[in-house]
């Protein structure tokens, strides 16, 4: 028979959010989108580890009043340290509000932070609608442990044999 207070332990923690570690990049124009996102979503993010680049580091602390690990701006690099914390595991969801409207003079650098998103198992939303079906998920609370892929075949694929 299961006494009250173990009832009330099991309640607690299923309403305890499981913390995650958020990725929020967003480019010039999608910025005010990315704020407004945040602020309406400021209660959800609350008890996550988020990261940010640059300038949308900086906006997000101001804007949440909450610690946010800032990363170099987009175009110097910070679009690169991001992909390296999710390919390091260090990153459970990318929130990336990117311009399709407009040309990047990083555009590699973006390409290649959706490819490690992808090639890691990582969530990823680029818009508004995405991003709240995300942080409105029962996984945000509840946890998520995502698959992760496994490389051993593709790391120890024979050598490429070369014409002599």
């Amino acid at each position: 028979m299961t006494t009250m207070a173990e009832k009330n332990e099991k309640a607690e923690k299923a309403e305890k959010t499981v913390p995650m570690n958020i990725a929020l990049v967003a480019h010039d124009h999608k910025k005010p989108d990315l704020l407004a996102w945040a602020r309406y979503n400021k209660g959800s993010l609350q008890g996550h580890s988020l990261c940010a680049t640059g300038t949308t580091g900086a906006l997000l602390e101001k804007e949440l009043g909450v610690k946010i690990k800032k990363l170099k701006s987009g175009p110097l690099g910070g679009d690169q340290q991001v992909g390296a914390l999710i390919a390091e595991g260090a990153v459970d969801m990318l929130i990336f509000f990117w311009d399709p409207l407009e040309p990047q003079p990083h555009d590699p650098d973006v390409k290649a932070l959706l490819r490690l998103a992808v090639v890691w198992n990582i969530p990823v939303a680029c818009d508004r609608a995405t991003a709240d079906f995300l942080i409105s998920s029962p996984l945000m609370k509840n946890g998520y442990r995502r698959i992760m892929p496994d490389f051993k075949s593709y790391l120890n694929r024979p050598a490429a044999q070369t014409k002599q």
